[in-house]
């Protein structure tokens, strides 16, 4: 029991962090479509478990990503992948703290991050870690940037 539980709240980890999920229905279904049989009201309580919140543009974060979530939506102004590495560039200053927020957020593919002034140098483990890593810091970011 604590087995599938803890596996099914990982699975949620990674949909929240690949896609941008509005409602608990759309949860289910997406644990559904991977395998697992749940209810929406077991859902509802992982998402009280883990702290999900719920951004005001109406997408699930996890509560570890709302620092990584504040600092992007503020301070980052572009995201590009080269292979396993990824530079984020951020408003002049800003760059220690956009890379703590990475660091801090335990990504699952992040190795590790160097920040000079406004720029942040990302090091993931795969190439595919680091487009996730894209793809989380454009989903992040605020949409009317």
């Amino acid at each position: 029991m604590v087995k599938r539980r803890n596996s099914r709240q990982d699975a949620i980890r990674d949909i929240v962090r690949a896609k941008s999920i509005h409602t608990q229905r759309s949860l289910v279904e997406e644990l559904q479509d991977i395998g697992y049989n749940c209810t929406q009201a077991t859902v509802s309580r992982d998402i009280a478990d883990m702290g999900l919140k719920k951004l005001s543009e109406g997408i699930y974060v996890l509560a570890e990503d709302l620092h990584l979530q504040r600092m992007v939506s503020e301070f980052v102004t572009s995201c590009e992948r080269a292979q396993n590495l990824v530079v984020v560039k951020s408003q002049p200053g800003t760059a220690p703290g956009v890379a703590a927020a990475v660091d801090a957020a335990s990504l699952p593919d992040v190795i590790g991050s160097v920040a000079g002034n406004d720029t942040v140098l990302v090091v993931c483990g795969t190439d595919s870690g680091a487009n996730e890593l894209v793809h989380l810091v454009n989903k992040l970011s605020t949409p009317n940037r």
